[in-house]
């Protein structure tokens, strides 16, 4: 079972790499984690963060142990000191299984591609330095709900909430890669990305989820690198699943 306190610590340090990080090319988006329980069901959500990091996922159970799932995320800011421009797809196969009723284990595995764009600027120099490139992804992933789903009574209704996490690891590549409209040498990149989610049943299927965790680049590199937190929230819905907490 996942203490509230450590949550707590883990959204903390989500907060804090997200405000401090330094500049990288890369962008991950959250974690897909479905929970699926039986063939049928669906799953799907819509997540963002301070940095405008949008990202909306779904999943489906082809078969009683097999699922499958995709996710498109997109970043687009303009601010004075620099523009981003991110875009990003997923698509994952795997298997789950239901674990003494109340608990899902989940293992993926996927594919992702994109582009990626940042300019640089100062007010007096205006545009200092343009990069660009696209990016590849393979990666393997899994979900586990250890949790306990507990109640919570305010504004004079009660709130389930239930906790669960998830690991994923990826190999990242950056190609076609453009500096100042000059190319490059590619960079690439091995991450893991451990992350803790908190769900609140808001009404019927329909859930309120904060995704909090850290990004370890296992290799240094100068323009692909972990300076990004995984942290994001927003909604979540699964229809056709067994009863019982999940």
């Amino acid at each position: 079972m996942i203490s509230v306190r450590f949550l707590r610590l883990l959204l903390l340090v989500g907060l804090v790499g997200l405000l401090g990080s330094c500049s990288s090319l890369y962008f991950p988006p959250p974690p897909q984690v479905p929970l699926l329980t039986q063939k049928g069901e669906w799953s799907g959500n819509i997540h963002t963060n301070f940095s405008q990091n949008t990202s909306i996922q779904g999943a489906y159970a082809a078969t009683n142990h097999l699922g499958v799932m995709g996710s498109v995320s997109f970043l687009h800011s303009d601010k004075k000191k620099r523009a981003e421009d991110h875009d990003f797809g997923e698509v994952g196969i795997g298997y789950y299984t239901r674990i003494r009723d109340t608990r899902v284990l989940e293992l993926y595995g996927g594919y992702g591609f994109g582009n990626t764009r940042r300019i640089e600027r100062t007010p007096s120099e205006g545009i200092t330095r343009t990069l660009e490139g696209d990016l590849t992804k393979y990666f393997v992933q899994a979900n586990y709900t250890s949790k306990e789903r507990k109640t919570y009574h305010v504004l004079g209704r009660d709130w389930p909430v239930s906790y669960g996490t998830a690991l994923r690891m990826s190999y990242v590549q950056l190609d076609n890669f453009r500096l100042d409209n000059a190319a490059h040498a590619p960079e690439d990149n091995v991450f893991l990305e451990p992350i803790t989610y908190t769900r609140v049943q808001l009404v019927g299927p329909v859930q309120f989820q904060v995704i909090s965790g850290s990004n370890f680049g296992l290799r240094h590199r100068k323009y692909l690198k972990a300076a990004n937190a995984v942290f994001q929230f927003g909604l979540i819905v699964n229809l056709g699943g067994q009863a019982g907490d999940k």
